[in-house]
């Protein structure tokens, strides 16, 4: 899969992947301003590069510890996640936590 088809494929199932969880991963706002700062054209290549494979993991249904596990679903994809957190921490700005914040506003509305 090259860098097209991966954004393509991430385009295509994130928000489905994020109603599938609704609120039940404590990291959600995160992994949303994560994907904002994907399409973020001032994002530097290298963090979207960190972010493409994080979110890919995230959605991906082939997990190392898989989802459907009550409790421990969601740990593996949790430290995907940090790790990537820490990694772009510079490139995450307030806006990509703004729309985050608003589209899990517009969640709870619909």
């Amino acid at each position: 899969m090259d860098e097209k088809q991966k954004l393509k494929f991430i385009k295509d199932n994130f928000w489905k992947k994020i109603k599938e969880t609704g609120k039940k991963i404590p990291f959600l706002k995160d992994v949303i301003a994560m994907y904002y700062c994907l399409l973020d054209e001032n994002t530097s290549l290298s963090a979207k590069a960190s972010i493409v494979l994080a979110l890919l993991y995230f959605i991906s249904p082939v997990d190392a510890i898989p989802d459907i596990i009550l409790a421990l679903g969601y740990t593996d994809d949790a430290g995907v996640i940090a790790t990537t957190l820490l990694i772009i921490k510079s490139q995450l700005k307030p806006e990509h936590y703004a729309k985050a914040n608003e589209s899990l506003s517009n969640e709870k509305d619909s």
